[in-house]
């Protein structure tokens, strides 16, 4: 194949589109997943050394908030290898340069990722958020009182929160990457 000089402005701005996006992707997961998972961690830590054993974030919604985090860690190095397929891209050698074919690929995995990542989080999410609720409608409406009698498992804490907060910010986190993902496999399908 032999390149003109509108193929090689293309590839130009491929090439800089694939940079760009795969670092303000990179960047935007990697802090919220930062977040998310220092999050997580002292909920879960916090957990333990408390003593109470019912909270959310050590049960089934903490197991699929990391199973999120796993996929969010995919979808990062996925987001760091978009800047590499830009430099790759821009190579004065045609022969060091990805094949569109494995960069749609790179890029299709990359949204069944997140997707992924998403559908993981969010059942997390659903699990935490359903025992909330379970919890304040348990929780007797009458008096301050009342509560210091009740068992500490049943009322709602600030770890409870910390897990609802870690889950959408991983959520977010995989949002980002899905929007560079598509956004990409828009610019490299264009005609």
């Amino acid at each position: 194949m032999v390149i003109t000089m509108s193929d090689s402005t293309s590839l130009r701005a491929i090439a800089q589109a694939f940079r760009l996006t795969g670092w303000i992707s990179f960047w935007t997961q990697l802090v919220l997943g930062v977040v998310s998972g220092g999050i997580l961690l002292f909920a879960i830590f916090s957990q333990r050394t408390g003593g109470t054993s019912s909270n959310p974030g050590t049960g089934f919604g903490a197991f699929f908030a990391v199973a999120g985090l796993i996929a969010l860690a995919v979808g990062i190095y996925l987001a760091f290898r978009y800047t590499r397929f830009g430099n790759q891209l821009e190579s004065s050698n045609p022969n060091n340069r990805p094949r569109k074919v494995e960069t749609v690929q790179v890029v299709r995995f990359a949204v069944v990722v997140h997707l992924v990542g998403m559908l993981l989080t969010l059942l997390g999410a659903q699990a935490t958020v359903g025992t909330l609720l379970t919890k304040s409608l348990t929780l007797p409406q009458f008096g301050v009182g009342v509560y210091a009698q009740l068992d500490p498992s049943r009322i709602i804490q600030s770890l409870d929160i910390f897990v609802v907060q870690a889950n959408t910010n991983t959520v977010t986190a995989h949002f980002v990457g899905l929007v560079a993902s598509i956004w990409l496999f828009h610019r490299i399908s264009k005609p």
